[in-house]
């Protein structure tokens, strides 16, 4: 089976652009760069190659091993869900990154000469390079250079279906090329001084970057238009209560949306699988509710990549309760669940909402039992669901379920609790009677 991968490319329009690679590469580059009638933006251009790649990543005094290791993983599945194969990872201890070429001197003549004997075509950093740090690794390896954002970036561009997504996630591409123009320029720099010997390169990239500074402007009023639509339909859903499916990316947010709302939104067990915010309608017993699925967080994101989420990030402020789901199957769950907190406290400013802890997955989680002889600490692969059930229940206040949305496990003692904390939201909003009919237990009461 052919794996593929997006490839970026800047191009410029008649300035002959190069970026110390093979004249075979550069020949298909050359032929790629043509003007685009559809796509994400001007200056990008994507084909589907197949690619083969390494990841890069650092042992630090704030990272140790585990977590590099958590996160170069974590990095693989972003590659194989951008279609790339991961081959080999590469990790260097040292105090902080080399700010000309992110790793050591030794360890980039390492990846280069992997690179060489195995024809990989592409290397993927695990976190945001500099400019000056992708123009030196390209001319010691001669290959795509990729960070972590740009990789994301590149995800997003391939899931965006709607036209707000396109419009976000081309924002978020300009601002995240803004700071980088530097080294598309090499070619018009400076060579010498002296009167009459100054190169066009300097105001070149000035000129260039009030381009995408306009463009970037005109995207921000695209989708204030858009937002204002976005709020007059909040505004038109009427006093129903609102909930917000919130979490880490990949945890089963849309199956659960299915599941409860009987849509169909697009779910894969690949990162980011979803993109638009979906909102549907869903009726349990006599209560009707709005259900909104939102965009994933991840680790290592930067705020501005969120926030050109805007219209996720409204969904989240406008919503009554949040419903955080967690997969429990995931050894670093727990990592996650602080990672999700923690933007919602930052970018959503969501800190006061009634939030539900959903533990999905159920039906994969797994742990070692360990020996009755067996005189070591226990770890976190020696929990047991029960175990797990128990100190959660209790640290949320029984605020908290676990289900299987795949096996459809514990799906009414979850539509219970929505219900029941719906159902408080609508009564103390709308004191008189206004549910969809009256229940018998309700009307005994009375």
């Amino acid at each position: 089976m052919i794996n593929f991968a997006k490839k970026i490319i800047f191009r410029t329009k008649n300035w002959g652009l190069k970026r110390n690679k093979s004249p075979k590469i550069l020949k298909k580059e050359e032929d790629m760069a043509k003007p685009r009638k559809d796509g994400m933006i001007d200056n990008i251009i994507t084909e589907e190659l197949s690619e083969k790649a390494v990841l890069v990543g650092l042992i630090t005094q704030q990272q140790n091993e585990m977590k590099a290791n958590e996160y170069l993983d974590e990095l693989a599945f972003l590659a194989d869900t951008a279609g790339a194969v991961v081959v080999k990872k590469f990790l260097q201890r040292i105090d902080q990154p080399n700010r000309a070429t992110f790793v050591g001197t030794g360890k980039l003549i390492e990846i280069r000469e992997y690179v060489e004997e195995n024809e990989i075509g592409l290397v993927i950093f695990d976190d945001d390079l500099s400019s000056k740090q992708v123009s030196n690794i390209e001319k010691e390896l001669k290959v795509k250079i990729l960070d972590r954002t740009s990789l994301i970036l590149d995800i997003f561009a391939k899931r965006a279906q709607t036209a707000s997504a396109k419009l976000q996630v081309e924002l978020a591409q300009y601002r995240y090329l803004l700071p980088r123009l530097t080294r598309m320029w090499t070619h018009l720099e400076r060579q010498r001084g002296g009167i009459g010997m100054r190169g066009p390169g300097e105001t070149q990239i000035e000129t260039d970057r009030r381009i995408i500074l306009d463009k970037i402007s005109l995207l921000k009023q695209k989708l204030k238009e858009l937002d204002t639509q976005f709020t007059v339909q909040r505004k038109n859903r009427g006093k129903l209560t609102r909930i917000a499916l919130v979490g880490y990316t990949n945890v089963g947010k849309s199956t659960l949306m299915n599941l409860l709302s009987k849509s169909d939104v697009f779910a894969e067990n690949k990162l980011f699988a979803t993109l638009d915010t979906t909102c549907r309608k869903v009726v349990i017993e006599n209560l009707p509710f709005l259900l909104s699925d939102t965009v994933g967080f991840i680790r290592k994101l930067p705020h501005h990549l969120v926030e050109s989420f805007k219209s996720t990030l409204d969904e989240v402020r406008d919503a009554d309760i949040l419903v955080h789901v967690v997969d429990i199957s995931h050894p670093q769950f727990e990592d996650q669940i602080e990672i999700v907190n923690k933007t919602l406290r930052e970018v959503c400013e969501a800190t006061d909402k009634e939030m539900i802890l959903v533990f999905n997955k159920i039906d994969a989680f797994t742990y070692v039992k360990k020996d009755e002889d067996d005189l070591t600490p226990r770890t976190r692969e020696n929990i047991s669901l029960e175990e797990l059930k128990e100190t959660w229940m209790a640290k949320m206040e029984k605020n908290c379920v676990f289900i299987s949305a795949k096996n459809k496990q514990n799906i009414e003692e979850l539509k219970t609790m929505l219900y029941e904390k719906a159902k408080a939201i609508h009564q103390a909003r709308f004191p008189y009677n206004d549910f969809l009919f009256q229940k018998y237990d309700d009307l005994m009461e009375e």
